[in-house]
């Protein structure tokens, strides 16, 4: 069920009144009837991948227990590897099983070694399995780190998971900022309703009005490139940079809004982000559910900045190499988290800083947008087709 659907709008002003008018403050009710409206609004897509999200919750919950339970680290470092792999795994295949298939028939073609045939599973991507893994998998990563214990209360671990409002575009919540709100007794407030419905109307706003409007034309000029030149690529990747935008902080908004209805607060995702006057304070403002996701679940471990110069910048390629492919599993993504990687390993060693702000902001937007033609494109030949027909063609 998408956010901007009809049924959408059926569907939570039902469940809005069954919550508060009907189940009144019975906590256990509550988290119970949050929990079969999650399955009911996921289930909408294909109730058969339901059973994926049940699976997670289920070896997430009891491995959240053993660790718990456990003072040996080996011990305790073996149940955290079962439920890394548990959901990786599942993300790998699901995501990126044909990904690594037609790439290694690829690389076979460009050493001289034909494969006549080549077996691939025809897999549906279920909708918003790279959000509630990346959930799951902190909530047993924090209860490792002693940053967090494990609930008891299976019903309200599970509605944490699958939590409807930000089960399919995030934001990615930390277990420790939402599962105690789910153990916590929720109280009806008027003010938080009138927030909540004016972040859920902005969200639609910039949904509807501005990224599905400059959509239009982005989807014209990157569906048929042979027919467009330099400047309208130019102009279609800004319309791209304020759809892409308008899209992930559109969706943030609304679900961040819905939370609210319901007495949960769900962290900021996008604090003005084109406002950045460097990459780096750009990523501080971007998605940031997901960035802080990375930086505390893959950076830091790598090493963080705690280590030698060269090993510091190659952490940093390497989370930026593996949040542009969580994005897909096309190539494209990969070049696209390269390249901000390189840009942030340009600003550590440079190390200058322009007086002059709208100097920054300009840079700042240039080379994301450039960044942008790869996570839009197709293909990476498609993408640098673009960048050629801009470079030479410039209208």
């Amino acid at each position: 069920m998408l956010f901007n659907s009809f049924e959408f709008l059926i569907f939570l002003p039902i469940v809005f009144f069954i919550y508060w008018f009907v189940l009144g403050r019975k906590l256990h009710l509550q988290n119970i009837f949050l929990l079969i409206a999650s399955y009911v609004f996921y289930g909408w897509w294909d109730w058969r991948f339901l059973s994926l999200i049940a699976m997670s919750t289920v070896v997430d919950y009891f491995v959240g227990i053993k660790i718990a339970s456990l003072i040996n680290d080996k011990k305790r470092k073996y149940w955290l590897f079962v439920s890394v792999v548990f959901n990786l795994g599942l993300l790998a295949f699901f995501k990126y099983f044909n990904f690594f298939i037609d790439s290694w028939v690829d690389l076979l073609h460009n050493v001289g070694y034909e494969v006549k045939s080549v077996w691939t599973l025809k897999i549906v991507l279920p909708v918003g399995i790279s959000f509630y893994t990346f959930q799951t998998m902190s909530y047993t990563i924090d209860i490792y780190r002693n940053k967090l214990q494990p609930t008891k209360d299976f019903i309200a671990f599970a509605a944490f998971v699958s939590f409807f409002p930000q089960l399919v575009a995030g934001p990615i919540e930390r277990a420790t900022n939402l599962v105690p709100q789910f153990l916590s007794e929720r109280k009806f407030s008027a003010k938080n309703i009138s927030y909540g419905f004016k972040l859920i109307l902005w969200g639609f706003f910039m949904k509807l009005v501005v990224a599905d409007r400059a959509g239009v034309y982005v989807d014209t000029v990157y569906g048929n490139i042979e027919n467009h030149e330099g400047l309208t690529f130019i102009m279609a990747t800004i319309f791209l940079a304020f759809q892409i935008y308008g899209d992930f902080a559109g969706y943030s908004l609304i679900a961040i809004g819905t939370a609210k209805w319901f007495g949960f607060d769900l962290m900021t995702n996008f604090r003005r982000p084109y406002f950045s006057k460097s990459v780096s304070e750009f990523w501080n403002r971007w998605h940031i559910s997901l960035s802080t996701w990375f930086r505390d679940y893959v950076y830091i471990p790598l090493g963080g900045n705690r280590v030698s110069r060269s090993r510091w910048l190659l952490n940093l390629f390497i989370t930026f190499v593996v949040s542009g492919l969580w994005h897909g599993a096309n190539w494209t993504f990969v070049i696209w988290g390269a390249l901000n990687g390189i840009y942030l390993i340009a600003e550590v060693l440079i190390k200058r800083k322009t007086k002059f702000r709208l100097l920054a902001l300009a840079y700042t937007f240039v080379v994301i947008n450039f960044s942008w033609i790869f996570f839009r494109s197709s293909s990476v030949s498609e993408a640098f087709s673009i960048i050629k027909a801009i470079l030479t063609s410039p209208g």
